[in-house]
């Protein structure tokens, strides 16, 4: 059987959601250590972003069309439902988490603490100014982990493990720590997720 291999950065949160995606179902993989448009993922992603997938003949760019296929060409636990609002609710979560969440704590927050001009220091104002957007996004998962226990119903799909490693990677720096505190209920689902083993053997190393 061809070896299915995920070709990324492994802190980047969307890498490590497909691989956590792969954990949960039981699926080998290789992952394959590459920078944003490095020319094994250029040949993949026309815009040279990462992950980016190759199965034997197949190749894929873009988070959710790889968490799609793999959820469904392969064995194990279903992560994306087979019906029409299952599916949808998926979607909708994936989506949110792309526009909103994944913009806010990890492009707005998180990459001006991680990487900046050492001369010039991290650009604090753009950090300020994405506290209060970060608090908009916590609070809209919090409202949707208050009625039920996952965000797309009482069953863990791949929209929790989409949005996962970006919370997380917020709590990492203390704006983070102190936003977090105030949303209980996004705070137990956290917590919860990230003691899975999905998450844990998809933990990055430590960067230099």
């Amino acid at each position: 059987m061809a070896n299915l291999e995920i070709i990324g950065v492994p802190f980047s949160n969307y890498v490590r959601s497909v691989r956590m995606l792969c954990e949960e179902k039981g699926v080998a993989y290789t992952l394959t250590p590459s920078r944003p448009h490095s020319p094994e993922v250029k040949a993949i992603h026309p815009a040279g972003q990462v992950p980016v997938m190759r199965h034997g003949d197949v190749a894929l760019f873009e988070t959710s069309a790889i968490a799609t296929y793999i959820d469904k060409a392969f064995a194990g636990p279903r992560f994306i439902p087979d019906d029409a609002l299952g599916a949808a609710r998926v979607e909708q979560w994936i989506s949110y988490g792309n526009a909103k969440v994944d913009k806010w704590i990890m492009r707005e927050f998180v990459v001006p603490q991680a990487f900046f001009d050492k001369d010039k220091g991290p650009d604090t104002s753009r950090i300020t100014a994405a506290v209060p957007e970060i608090e908009k996004c916590c609070a809209t998962l919090d409202a949707a982990l208050s009625r039920s226990a996952y965000l797309a119903g009482d069953a863990l799909t791949y929209a929790d493990i989409h949005i996962l490693p970006m919370v997380m990677t917020m709590q990492a720096w203390p704006a983070g720590r102190d936003i977090a505190p105030k949303y209980a209920a996004v705070m137990a689902w956290a917590g919860k997720l990230s003691e899975r083993p999905s998450y844990r053997n998809t933990a990055p190393p430590p960067r230099k």
